[in-house]
């Protein structure tokens, strides 16, 4: 029963088709369903947007009781679902409420046309859910209830994103490990990789667990209360408290694809020109040139298998907390050692420009 693949992320939103509007024409997502009153699924609005293997739903309330609504009330829109791909929903269901997750929407069943979608809900951490979504037959629907698929012509261009690669979630102090804890006890996610960030005088201790088939990979961050208020105390105060901070997206040609959507109006985070110097002596040989990604901003580093280059977007949330990043893996299948301080740096710089004063003041007195 292990997870085959991260199935889908929903988004719950205030303006869902705001919202569907900027993936599409910042990123390049298409819209592929919706779903609503009219189609099975009252007090919501949905859209469902993608490229590649990659899918996002969108979801807003059309009433203030609503989930959904409720959910941005707290936390403005953000990640609820990270939704998984299973071989039997209701045996994994089973399983992980019996290791400890609440149960929060018991399998449901839907066939038609010889397809059978089997879906249940349980909690993850904070206000995030995973929905657990098993798949046989065509793969004509896409969750019957939620959003149903519509019949969209095939992209005019090959898609420059290819399929969601991790998800990093921000975590209150004291509360890293007793997570690492949860997923490792209710999932069976081991953690492979586990580092202290230093950017300036700010700190954060970060673990990533990775599910048994190396399917999924969650980024876990907590601040390090004893240094100067950073980023991730902005972002567990400006989301609310615990939530996900930045969803992967991986790609065949990230230059590629910081070009195109760099054109379409998305932003990226800044890099210093003196990261880009020592860069082959600490990396050896790498298989972009230095040039190509100085120009853009992007980041190399390499683990045990290959080499990966990475680069954050810029928020456009209007609380700046959720962000995008991409990713471009050659053999990597984990993260570098270099890659995640300077990206937080790159962040760093593009949160200065935001951030009262205040958060930047001592946490302790002289």
């Amino acid at each position: 029963m292990d997870l085959l693949a991260v199935d889908h992320v929903e988004f719950f939103a205030g303006d869902a088709r705001q919202a569907a509007f900027v993936l599409c024409r910042a990123f390049g997502f298409r819209v592929l369903g919706q779903g609503g009153p009219d189609t099975g699924a009252p007090g919501r609005r949905s859209l469902l947007v993608g490229q590649g293997d990659s899918r996002v739903l969108l979801t807003s309330g059309l009433a203030a009781h609503h989930p959904a609504a409720e959910y941005v009330a707290r936390h403005g829109d953000g990640v609820a679902t990270i939704a998984f791909r299973v071989e039997d929903a209701a045996a994994s269901y089973a399983k992980y409420v019996a290791a400890g997750a609440t149960p929060l929407q018991q399998p449901r069943v839907y066939e038609r046309d010889g397809e059978r979608i089997v879906t249940a809900v349980v909690s993850g951490f904070g206000d995030v859910a995973h929905r657990l979504v098993e798949r046989s037959g065509p793969a004509a629907g896409f969750l019957p209830g939620l959003a149903e698929s519509a019949d969209v012509p095939p992209p005019g261009a090959p898609d420059l994103l290819t399929a969601i690669d991790h998800a990093a979630f921000c975590v209150p102090a004291g509360e890293l490990e007793p997570t690492v804890r949860h997923y490792r006890k209710v999932f069976g996610f081991e953690p492979i990789f586990e580092e202290y960030v230093e950017v300036g005088d700010q700190g954060m201790f970060s673990q990533v667990v990775q599910s048994p088939s190396g399917a999924v990979t969650f980024t876990l961050i907590e601040p390090d209360v004893s240094r100067r208020r950073g980023q991730i105390d902005d972002f567990l105060a400006w989301h609310g408290g615990a939530g996900v901070q930045h969803v992967a997206l991986s790609t065949d040609d990230l230059a590629g694809a910081v070009d195109a959507f760099s054109a379409r109006g998305a932003g990226f985070a800044p890099t210093p020109a003196a990261y880009y110097e020592q860069l082959g002596s600490r990396l050896g040989p790498i298989d972009i040139p230095v040039q190509r990604l100085r120009s853009r901003g992007i980041l190399a580093d390499r683990d045990h298998w290959g080499l990966m280059y990475q680069i954050f977007a810029r928020s456009m949330h209007v609380r700046n907390t959720f962000f995008w990043e991409l990713i471009e893996r050659h053999g990597a299948r984990t993260f570098g050692t270099s890659n995640i301080p300077a990206l937080y740096a790159a962040k760093e710089r593009e949160l200065s420009a935001v951030r009262n004063p205040a958060p930047t003041e001592s946490r302790r007195p002289a």
